[in-house]
């Protein structure tokens, strides 16, 4: 049995020593001969390291790790290159600490390149230097290999002007790639972010972004295929229907597929289901573009459509929460439509799977409810259709708001307030939910369903007639062919009382 390559980024290290290993050469191949330059943006922990090391072996034609493998004999491993690689790792909280960094990180290629620059204290200076000197000592073009190019910006996007100020640093270090072309053989970038071209690559306007390529659609992450065949000797009798809803989901105009740092955790921690990728990042940066957006309504979440201007574009000075929370991770794509005579392209959105719904829905509910959390009887609630407990959850948690809570964010006061809080409590719980349900004749605000039972739910703020509307729009006709049991609930709010002030609710026969 291999082992499993958990926090193994060495492509080297995980060939010698039987690790799992999810042949992507073929792909890595494909890139090489198509592109001179080229990016790609993943959610972090994705595997965009090790994709990027296996590209470097290539280059420095370590043949004997890549036996058995797509690229074997594909490719010329006597064609050698030499290999700058730039892996931003560091302390990025000042300007003077991230052109430290990029000093350390040209060190350290100087001397496996066996190159001294004079312009040691010059980063952009040095990484001149090092191109040029490079194609000299080995009379051969250079490969540029660029981990998390965005890392000094990303590290400070609550602090936008340190933020900006790296920002500026690294198009200046980039732009040296640029006027060094005519020594460059390839160079390869990866990141989270796809900031623009003019922010960060100015001039380098040939480099070609792979991100939603379909073809490279599979580029980085396990698909269902390699956890049913490369991970088949760990899984045993464990439910991989249950691992699917949990962890997999993400697509990148590929087949959908699973983090696998998720994976590899799962199955170490002996199949335990736990928020292994969620809990290894900070996400609270996202409450602090919440807290800039006061209005906005959670629940839209469920059907975002955007196009290609939002989706490639990732300003500091203007964050989008939408592009934040796609280009991070917490949101993918559901499905993409193009319009080929206006040459519109759209992307419906959605949260990838389980792991994400739950966390991230509770960080929203802290947000929303300042601290509360999910009490656990709402499921048995639903599982048991008991009306009056389900109101009463509900009618303690806005009770139980701290008033400052309302007087320090003025959350309450927008029209989604309510909406919001029911549906982040109810994601937050793990419940198959789904928000702005449409219908032949409108929008279901909320529909839950567990079990055997399926809730429409409708929502009014100082407004009355929510469960009317259920029944005079026919909303549950959608449902009638399913052969469960339906139950019809309208909930009215006073902003004023700040909680629920009608709960009426019936079961259709």
């Amino acid at each position: 049995m291999k082992k499993l390559p958990i926090g193994i980024q060495t492509f080297k290290e995980i060939i010698v020593n039987d690790y799992i290993y999810i042949d992507k050469t073929d792909l890595a191949l494909e890139v090489i001969k198509n592109y001179k330059y080229s990016f790609l943006s993943r959610p972090r922990r994705f595997g965009k390291s090790l994709f990027l090391d296996t590209l470097k072996n290539i280059f420095e034609g370590n043949k004997e790790l890549f036996k058995d493998l797509d690229i074997y004999d594909r490719w010329d491993f006597e064609d050698i290159y030499p290999v700058i690689k730039i892996d931003w790792a560091g302390d990025f909280k000042t300007l003077e600490l991230t052109k430290e960094t990029a000093i350390q990180i040209l060190k350290e290629n100087q001397k496996r390149l066996d190159i001294e620059c004079e312009f040691q204290d010059s980063p952009s200076g040095c990484f001149r230097e090092l191109i040029q000197k490079a194609y000299e000592k080995y009379n051969k073009p250079v490969v540029i290999l660029v981990d998390e190019y965005d890392k000094p910006i990303l590290d400070n996007l609550e602090n936008p002007e340190r933020a900006l100020e790296n920002r500026d640093f690294l198009r200046s270090f980039y732009l040296m790639m640029k006027a060094n072309d005519a020594y460059i053989k390839f160079a390869f970038l990866t990141g989270i972010s796809k900031f623009s071209k003019a922010n960060i690559f100015s001039g380098l306007n040939n480099i070609s972004d792979i991100s939603l390529m379909k073809r490279y659609g599979n580029i980085c992450g396990y698909t269902q295929k390699n956890i049913e065949n490369e991970f088949k000797e760990y899984w045993g009798d464990t439910d991989l229907e249950i691992v699917k809803r949990w962890y997999n989901g993400y697509n990148f105009m590929g087949d959908s597929v699973y983090n696998p740092f998720d994976i590899l955790r799962f199955i170490d921690n002996e199949f335990i289901y736990k928020n292994y990728w969620w809990e290894s990042g900070n996400p609270y940066f996202l409450i602090t573009l919440l807290k800039q957006q006061k209005n906005y309504n959670i629940p839209n979440l469920e059907n975002m459509i955007v196009g290609d201007e939002l989706l490639n574009t990732f300003e500091v000075e203007k964050l989008k929460l939408e592009v934040l929370l796609f280009q991070a991770g917490y949101l993918t794509i559901d499905y993409y439509q193009n319009d080929p005579i206006f040459g519109i392209n759209e992307y419906k959105l959605k949260v990838p799977n389980l792991e994400v719904q739950i966390s991230l829905n509770r960080l929203f509910l802290d947000y929303l409810t300042d601290g509360q959390t999910v009490d656990r009887t709402i499921i048995k609630a639903l599982q048991s259709a008991d009306m009056e407990s389900f109101k009463d959850i509900f009618t303690s948690l806005f009770a139980s708001l701290a008033n400052n809570n309302y007087t320090k964010n003025d959350i309450s006061n927008y029209e989604g307030y309510y909406a919001s809080v029911f549906y982040a409590y109810l994601s937050a719980s793990g419940l198959d939910i789904i928000a702005e349900d449409v219908t032949n004749l409108g929008r279901i605000d909320l529909t839950v369903k567990i079990n055997n039972n399926i809730y429409i739910i409708e929502f009014k703020v100082d407004e009355k007639d929510a469960l009317k509307q259920i029944k005079e729009k026919n909303y549950a006709q959608k449902y009638l062919n399913e052969d469960k049991n339906i139950y019809l609930i309208g909930i009215e709010f006073s902003k004023k009382d700040k909680n629920i002030s009608k709960f009426e609710w019936e079961k259709l026969i």
